[in-house]
């Protein structure tokens, strides 16, 4: 059988790129067995490239790699607020998603994503440091800068730096599923899953042995999905008051306690359907669910598919 084509993917590195942002995407889309991917690394044209944090690049490739791409990063760059990327990148950036490209900013990359007007009357973030920036220069764009990313379909923004690897992750549960996602994510020694709504930083010190208890709460949850769990028994758990605990777990995850717990069934559902023979309906009670109409539902509000469609695109060996 003739293997599939590899999914085509360009990092474009301007000006005084931050490294880990060049980094995150490189790493995390180089061609294995397991990511069906190819990478090129890009600049305005090939050659060096002077980045930031006295880190410098050689690039082997121009803006045509935005021509062959599928999914373009953007990662992040000294000093976006200063002055606008050069023309010719904005108009390859544009001209890549008029050709249906993915374009994919991390941290202050969204000031060059920005300037091609593709996120006009769109959520988008970056760096929390730059939000007010970002908003300043493109009063169009709804700058959100309590998330770590946002995903606008053709168009995605991360926040700084570590949330680039949450943006990776949840474009592979896109591309690839669940489990190539988590296997990627083990990889990586990362966390599988944060929401794209998590608060990008704390505001305030928490008591860690309450952090802790909230972890091991969730945890024990992951243990307990085909258990009618309430909101009390997850707060008797965590040893605190319902109105604390779910105060504290929007603030740590930036779901409700019940919207996590929903999520985190819907999740296991799909590795089910990715790896496993059951059927909807066992699946769905296996879960907590209860019935395949009630995982149906949820699979569409969260996910847009049916459980049936998600398991013919995911399920192992298609």
């Amino acid at each position: 059988m003739t293997a599939a084509p590899l999914r085509r993917v360009a990092v474009l590195v301007l000006e005084g790129a931050k490294p880990l942002d060049v980094g995150i995407p490189a790493q995390v889309f180089t061609t294995r067995a397991s990511m069906p991917y190819e990478v090129r690394v890009c600049g305005a044209a090939p050659g060096l490239v002077t980045g930031g944090d006295g880190l410098s690049y050689h690039v082997a490739h121009g803006l045509e790699a935005l021509e062959w791409a599928e999914l373009v990063f953007i990662p992040g760059y000294r000093h976006p607020d200063r002055e606008a990327p050069p023309a010719a990148v904005v108009d390859a950036l544009r001209a890549a998603h008029e050709r249906g490209a993915r374009l994919a900013a991390i941290s202050t990359g969204a000031f060059a994503l920005a300037a091609t007007g593709l996120l006009d009357g769109r959520r988008a973030t970056t760096h929390w440091h730059y939000t007010r920036a970002l908003a300043a220069r493109h009063p169009r764009i709804d700058v959100d800068e309590n998330v770590l990313f946002v995903d606008e379909g053709g168009v995605l923004t991360s926040a700084g730096a570590a949330s680039g690897i949450d943006l990776c992750l949840h474009i592979l549960r896109g591309d690839l599923g669940l489990a190539a996602s988590n296997h990627a994510a083990r990889r990586l020694v990362a966390a599988p899953y944060r929401s794209g709504g998590q608060a990008q930083y704390v505001p305030r010190s928490l008591p860690e042995p309450l952090g802790e208890r909230f972890a091991a709460t969730r945890e024990w949850a992951l243990t307990q999905l085909h258990e009618p769990l309430t909101l009390a028994a997850l707060a008797r758990h965590a040893a605190v008051s319902p109105r604390t605990f779910s105060r504290r777990f929007v603030e740590d995850t930036g779901y409700t306690p019940m919207e996590w717990l929903l999520r985190a069934r819907v999740d296991v559902a799909r590795e089910l359907l990715e790896g496993s023979q059951q059927s909807v309906e066992q699946i769905a009670a296996g879960v907590g669910l209860g019935t395949a109409a009630n995982l149906r539902g949820h699979f569409q509000r969260i996910l847009g598919t049916t459980p049936s469609q998600y398991r013919r695109t995911f399920a192992s060996g298609e």
